[in-house]
């Protein structure tokens, strides 16, 4: 092999390395498209619990709209109401309550 073949030789493979180099590394290069990939599947698992839980609020919505029954436990829930036949007994901590 001639002094000029093993120059060319050489120049070809470190034009090949370079580009290989440049693919992996480079814009939009393989790293690049692993760290898009892996932000896209983040968005998707972000989109999925974002539409459970507008599933769920759906329904919790449909049901105060229309379920008189999980209206009263709301409110008796959240605002701490009562019926007009309920007692409430307050005790005093450290009291156990027997049944």
């Amino acid at each position: 092999m001639s002094s000029k073949q093993k120059i060319l030789l050489s120049l070809s493979i470190l034009i090949i390395f370079s580009l290989l180099l440049f693919i992996i590394f480079g814009d939009n290069g393989l790293v690049d498209l692993d760290l898009l990939e892996r932000e896209r599947d983040g968005l998707i698992e972000k989109n999925d619990r974002i539409t459970m839980n507008n599933l769920s609020l759906y329904r919790e919505i449909d049901r105060l709209e229309h379920d008189s029954r999980y209206i009263e436990d709301v409110v008796r829930r959240e605002l701490g109401l009562i019926a007009e036949d309920e007692v409430i007994f307050k005790l005093k901590s450290g009291h156990k309550v027997k049944k």
